[in-house]
């Protein structure tokens, strides 16, 4: 066999062209190759999830797991707004807020002092409601998250009722504050409160309805669901809140069952009501009266109306 010296002259310098441009190509084709793999058409590094992908939505920037599990529809989402579930989540879903008591029924006494109808009873058609021991009024808290809640859900999509926005000299009555969420269809009706209860009694407690079949009242078809909804509410409200169930009613569940309220025994459809807190105990008054807590305490009620809206 030959070798390369034998050749002629022309034939060794084509081959020796050949081998360099063989080099200069695989070279370019490597320094490619490290390019893209480092992000360089704008695309995902390696390692790292496309935009979109599953991985990102669960966990990368904007994402969560929800407790127990992988993210929910209420949880942060990269489609979603920048706290609770998909925007339009909510679309075609009617939720009543019910702000408790008026800020003005301290000038309307001989008013919502008459009795009214609640189906086994007859109770006051309303009350002043309480307050801290600093004087913020448990009826200026309602309506200052029931304001704020309704911000989050109609972001969500939601059409969203009020049962008094200040703009009422007193009340309603219970018997109309339930029939407001009657007439709406509400898919989820909620009334806002806040304890009176002794220092040292804290944390919030949700009050469900009571198996109540008397005169106008009729409960049957609402206390399931309106379980449900409360068991939602009372987990969403104390992951984002940080708040403790009441340490002085429900036995440490955070649920409570009455039949004594108008609110709920004269609903039609799924209603709770949310005690937020003991506005006589001065640490939970100390949560109450503030704005960042309140805000969170909005974010809760929308996200545990949410999970029982989308599930």
């Amino acid at each position: 066999m030959s070798n390369g010296s034998s050749l002629p002259p022309h034939r060794r310098l084509r081959g020796t062209l050949l081998v360099v441009l063989a080099t200069v190509v695989v070279a370019g084709l490597g320094g490619w190759l490290i390019w893209h793999s480092s992000g360089g058409d704008g695309g995902p590094r390696a390692g790292q999830p496309a935009p979109g992908d599953p991985a990102e939505s669960a966990t990368g920037p904007g994402g969560s797991h929800a407790p127990g599990g992988k993210g929910s529809k209420g949880s942060k989402g990269s489609k979603g707004s920048k706290d609770h579930g998909p925007r339009d989540s909510l679309k075609g879903k009617v939720v009543v807020l019910d702000p408790g008591h008026n800020p003005n029924n301290r000038d309307h006494g001989r008013e919502i002092a008459r009795q009214v109808d609640i189906g086994n009873d007859r109770k006051e058609c309303d009350t002043t409601g309480t307050s801290t021991n600093d004087g913020y009024a448990e009826a200026s808290f309602t309506l200052d998250v029931a304001r704020r809640a309704r911000t989050l859900l109609q972001k969500q999509g939601a059409k969203v009722v009020l049962t008094q926005d200040g703009d009422r000299p007193y009340g309603p009555c219970v018997n109309e504050r339930a029939e407001i969420g009657n007439k709406a269809h509400a898919d989820a009706a909620l009334s806002l409160h806040a304890d009176g209860s002794g220092a040292g009694n804290r944390g919030f407690h949700v009050i469900l309805p009571a198996r109540v079949t008397a005169g106008p009242a009729d409960t049957g078809a609402i206390v399931g669901p309106s379980r449900q909804l409360g068991e939602r509410l009372a987990g969403r409200f104390r992951a984002v809140t940080g708040s403790a169930a009441s340490n002085y009613i429900g036995g440490g569940t955070g649920l409570d069952k009455r039949s004594d309220l108008g609110g709920l025994n004269l609903s039609t459809v799924p209603k709770v009501f949310l005690e937020c807190g003991n506005m006589r105990d001065p640490k939970d008054a100390a949560q109450l009266t503030d704005t960042d807590w309140r805000q969170k305490a909005a974010r809760g009620i929308t996200e545990g109306i949410t999970d029982f809206l989308t599930h």
